[in-house]
């Protein structure tokens, strides 16, 4: 048995003695562990909250501050407790050592969630798109209705979710639908080797500028394209507002098909000659 715990030993010396000596040191580290926690808690949040406000006047989005503030004031805190733990003798080097493995095996296990989230940062960072856009990104095309930190909700054109994880959006090609104020359409219309080209294409014209929503500028564009097996191919490349893309494509075509019906100009479908050579079955 130590000597210096020896109860007959202890009680030799004077109680104040013992005081100093085994109570006031632990005392004095409690006291300071204590501080120390309570010191640090206070700048965690001091410095949680200016980082805010610097996030804020950067106009960082909304969800990407909280979620910063959130990881700053653990990491911080973590620390905060490593260092009052140190100043109660506490071995914080096998603690530190053993977080930093647990870490490791957390990063390593959940490496697709990682990569989600750093995929969700960067999608609110640099914005690609914002909610409401019409996107086809990660094999979905849909409106944007949610974009969080792991992952993207879309709503398609059926009224269906979809929740897609941000690694795969922000992985692949992102098409923007919304992101420019007009849009050209590109069709191509066939017509027979036998009609009329320039009847053809003044039907075209006049289709296009009785349409309001068609846009003066850019000038449309209409051209014969291609020779092709059975047809004259024209491409009209008209330009209209966003909003306005399928509703104009889809009357433009229906328009096409009854004027040309109406005007006689043939709209051709593939076709094949078959020849069938006699041949004489003898007896």
């Amino acid at each position: 048995m130590n000597e210096n715990l020896n109860p007959e030993k202890l009680l030799e010396h004077n109680p104040i003695d013992l005081f100093n000596q085994y109570v006031l040191p632990w005392l004095d580290n409690i006291i300071f562990a204590i501080l120390i926690y309570v010191i640090g808690r206070w700048l965690t949040k001091l410095i949680v909250k200016f980082s805010k406000k610097l996030m804020e006047k950067g106009k960082v989005d909304t969800l990407l501050i909280n979620f910063i503030a959130s990881m700053l004031g653990g990491l911080l805190t973590l620390f905060v407790i490593i260092a009052a733990l140190d100043q109660l003798g506490v071995n914080t080097t096998s603690l530190i050592a053993l977080i930093g493995a647990a870490g490791l095996a957390v990063g390593l296990a959940l490496q697709g969630t990682l990569a989600n989230f750093a995929s969700g940062v960067l999608l609110i960072v640099f914005k690609p798109f914002k909610i409401g856009d019409f996107v086809e990104a990660g094999g979905v095309a849909g409106v944007v209705e949610e974009i969080r930190i792991f992952n993207t909700v879309f709503r398609t054109g059926d009224n269906k979710e979809m929740i897609v994880p941000n690694g795969q959006i922000y992985g692949g090609t992102i098409v923007n639908v919304s992101a420019r104020d007009t849009r050209r359409i590109d069709m191509t219309i066939g017509i027979g080797y036998d009609a009329d080209i320039k009847l053809a294409r003044d039907t075209l014209e006049a289709l296009i500028k009785g349409d309001e929503r068609i846009l003066a500028e850019p000038a449309p564009v209409i051209a014969v394209a291609e020779l092709a097996d059975s047809s004259v191919n024209f491409v009209v490349r008209p330009w209209v507002k966003s909003g306005d893309y399928w509703a104009v494509q889809w009357e433009f075509l229906e328009a096409v098909k009854l004027t040309f019906d109406e005007k006689g100009i043939s709209i051709p479908y593939p076709q094949m000659d078959v020849h069938v050579d006699g041949v004489s079955n003898a007896t």
